[in-house]
């Protein structure tokens, strides 16, 4: 073999802003020389896209998991759950958390490579969070009765309301009704801010109970399923409060997206900035759309399988999803300490 050879993604890949580097033949074929012991778990990571430096790392880290497994007597493809903690908490004593952190990483990758080798069923790490350092922010989760109950106890002004006859009743009214729609698909479908104002009328599938969420570079295109309540509120925006409001405005710029400001401003993030200001004032706990993504794909998580979750969130990877686990190191002690106990 001569020359270079690409391996991995592509260079047209959404998820990569710069072309993917070529990957020297030759420093392969010297990889796979040296890492001989390894070699098919090598070549696994460097048709993934791995350089060579990080494909060397993640072996070498396996390696030394090899060796403890055998010298605590447990084969590899028998390892658990406990036993990896017991691994990595007999690590923590000597390096600092961010290797510890990156050693997970590594060991993740092979069992992986294990799991799609069919050498063991599942990967043990899958749950493990390193707590330490610095991830995702975390937020203060809302209860799926919360979540309900910011949608059941959404306040749209009836036409009994007192204020009816005022000049603003009118769009506040229309703004209500859109509300309720777009907080209806945060709550029950998980949308960002982002997606929710990508939306198009095309993109609803009212006949079918779904809705089309077109990918971008961070996430990946999905169709979810809708409640059933969700369609009737739909069908009533689109067919009626959408164009009132499209009715209102002299310029309408905005007719391709799905929901449209009653407002001069034509930004959907003013749209959404008054939106959780409300939701606020309902509940003093809400603080913004991507605490209320956070608890759902939180509480889904508890609910359906992790590859479940990572379609219906839209995540390109697999451990986007699982930085929404709540486990870590510190909770697990009296785990620990249950199958691996001292003395």
């Amino acid at each position: 073999m001569s020359g270079k050879i690409r391996l991995g993604k592509t260079r047209d890949s959404r998820t990569r802003k710069q072309e993917v580097k070529a990957v020297n033949v030759a420093e392969a074929e010297n990889l796979l020389q040296e890492l001989k012991n390894q070699k098919e778990f090598t070549r696994y990571l460097l048709l993934k896209g791995y350089s060579t430096s990080t494909t060397k790392r993640y072996v070498k880290d396996a390696e030394v998991l090899i060796k403890w497994a055998e010298k605590e007597n447990v084969q590899i493809e028998q390892v658990s759950y406990s036993d990896v903690l017991h691994y990595i908490q007999g690590k923590r004593n000597h390096v600092k958390q961010r290797t510890v952190s990156t050693n997970v990483n590594s060991i993740k990758h092979y069992f992986n490579f294990l799991a799609l080798t069919d050498q063991r069923l599942e990967n043990p790490t899958t749950q493990i969070q390193i707590k330490g350092v610095k991830r995702k922010m975390l937020y203060d989760i809302l209860s799926k009765q919360e979540l309900e109950s910011l949608f059941n106890n959404f306040e749209i002004p009836g036409e009994n309301s007192k204020d009816k006859n005022q000049n603003w009743f009118k769009t506040s009214l229309l703004a209500s009704e859109r509300n309720k729609v777009i907080l209806g698909l945060m709550i029950y479908q998980g949308l960002g801010t982002t997606e929710l104002g990508r939306l198009t009328e095309k993109d609803l599938k009212l006949r079918e109970g779904k809705i089309f969420i077109a990918g971008t570079r961070r996430s990946n295109e999905r169709e979810l399923k809708l409640e059933a309540h969700q369609v009737l509120d739909i069908m009533e925006y689109t067919l009626k409060t959408r164009q009132e409001i499209l009715n209102l405005k002299k310029n309408n710029s905005q007719s391709d997206s799905l929901f449209v400001s009653v407002g001069e401003s034509y930004q959907f993030r003013s749209i959404i900035n008054k939106l959780i200001k409300k939701l606020n004032k309902q509940s003093s706990k809400v603080t913004s759309v991507l605490q209320i993504r956070t608890s759902v794909i939180t509480h889904w998580l508890k609910i359906h399988n992790l590859r479940q979750v990572q379609h219906m969130a839209g995540h390109r990877y697999v451990s986007s999803t699982e930085a929404y686990f709540v486990n870590d190191l510190d909770d697990l002690q009296e785990d620990i300490g249950k199958f691996h106990p001292i003395g």
